[in-house]
């Protein structure tokens, strides 16, 4: 079980805006890197964001470019997982294979600041307005990758995908 604060977004929310593309140059010094995520869309984010906490969105999380320094910096900043209602497909897998959880969920009744706690079974509860919503579960040998810290560390543990 996760359990921390939203950080609510809209849609669209792009790759750049996840880790501006002007600090390209830093991608060798990740840690450095770490420190100006979500700046486009909130100059304090990484200030202000907690472990444990969750970015919530639209639709579209994820999107533009592919490159997987988007998720590593949310990682890296204590996001526990994203919640959204759809992602763009590479940001998708490179989240996975990183080992950030992302969950597929209508986002309306979850607002900037609540106290949610989110199950990767499916279930996620608004603590802030006594909810339950749904989110779609996520494949078994996604849950298994996140649960080994990503890809690269299931790859180590069990040689191959093992479904």
């Amino acid at each position: 079980m996760l359990r921390g604060r939203a950080w609510k977004f809209g849609d669209n929310v792009s790759t750049d805006h996840i880790i501006p593309g002007r600090y390209y140059h830093l991608r060798s010094n990740i840690q450095e890197l770490a420190k100006h995520a979500m700046e486009e869309v909130d100059p304090n984010f990484t200030k202000k964001v907690k472990p444990g906490d969750f970015i919530v969105a639209g639709r579209n999380f994820g999107c533009g470019s592919s490159r997987e320094h988007a998720a590593i910096v949310l990682k890296l900043n204590g996001i526990s997982a994203v919640i959204a209602k759809s992602f763009a497909r590479i940001f998708y897998r490179n989240a996975i294979n990183i080992g950030l959880p992302l969950l597929i969920a209508d986002t309306d009744d979850i607002y900037d600041g609540d106290e949610i706690e989110v199950d990767l079974g499916g279930e996620i509860k608004n603590l802030s307005k006594g909810i339950k919503i749904k989110a779609k579960p996520l494949p078994d040998i996604m849950v298994k990758i996140l649960q080994e810290g990503g890809l690269i560390n299931y790859v180590k543990k069990y040689g191959d995908l093992v479904f």
